[in-house]
């Protein structure tokens, strides 16, 4: 049983087609990266998936449960998002353990001292995310690169199944998106982490780890399936409108730009290709 299905998804508003005739399974044990330029409907499939966008039509089942058949509110207790959207809900004074405490009981932020057992539980989070040293330190004076590590401990501290990361490298220097990127790296390979999927812009951010893609063009999948086969000169071409060459140096993708394409020429017979 997949842990996400996507079936027929359309999502239209105001009169504007958004998502349009989405199919998409992720498996247990997958991890998933979502590619494409803005505007492209990530976010949208996203916020369909975890119960905050409701659908046109088409059907969502996550964890073998159909939203609009299951009480959406416990549906998203099993799904984990780490967003700059989340970031900016967090008060200064928040220390990082009580960040990661709070997703316990799926709260933005703990108005109350952590009682002994939580806090123990939350120390072991903050371990398992390489984050232990930060316990006592202010939200305010967190780097940007250690938010995103004390908010994934928060989503492990919910026990998600599915943790969904959102574009986790914007406003990362190089140095820091590296360090970032290796922790990601030691996670997905740590036996008791959920299943991943990133959302992303950068094909240099996509790490082995992540197998399986989607590429979205306009609303829809311009095609899905292996990263090694999708994640082509070809397919990122059409996907972006514009000429790029992609790299592999190191089992990791390069991106090259060339002048932007004509529109006319975005054409692309590759609509919906499934890649095994």
């Amino acid at each position: 049983m997949p842990i996400i299905s996507v079936r027929d998804l359309f999502v239209q508003r105001s009169g504007n087609v958004i998502l349009e005739d989405l199919n998409w399974e992720v498996q247990a044990n997958e991890h998933w990266v979502v590619l494409g330029p803005n505007g492209s409907g990530k976010t949208s499939l996203l916020s369909c998936v975890t119960g905050y966008l409701t659908p046109s039509r088409g059907k969502i089942c996550v964890l073998g449960r159909e939203y609009g058949h299951s009480d959406w509110r416990e549906l998203r207790k099993e799904v984990g998002l780490v967003s700059s959207s989340i970031r900016h809900f967090i008060e200064d004074g928040q220390t990082a353990l009580e960040v990661v405490a709070s997703g316990r009981t799926a709260e933005l932020n703990l108005w109350h001292k952590p009682k002994a057992a939580l806090r123990e539980a939350a120390l072991s989070i903050l371990r398992q995310v390489e984050a232990e040293p930060l316990a006592g330190r202010p939200w305010l004076y967190l780097s940007q690169g250690e938010r995103q590590r004390t908010l994934i401990g928060r989503a492990l501290m919910a026990q998600f199944r599915i943790l969904i990361l959102d574009e986790p490298c914007a406003g990362l220097d190089p140095v820091a998106r590296e360090r970032f990127l290796a922790f990601i790296r030691r996670l997905a390979l740590a036996p008791e982490t959920p299943n991943l999927v990133m959302v992303t812009h950068h094909v240099e951010e996509i790490l082995p780890c992540f197998s399986r893609a989607l590429v979205l063009h306009r609303g829809k999948i311009l095609v899905q399936g292996a990263s090694n086969k999708v994640i082509t000169s070809q397919v990122l071409s059409t996907a972006f409108e514009a000429e790029i060459k992609v790299l592999r140096r190191r089992a990791r993708f390069e991106l090259k730009v060339g002048d932007a394409m004509h529109p006319q020429n975005t054409q692309t017979t590759q609509k919906n290709l499934q890649f095994p």
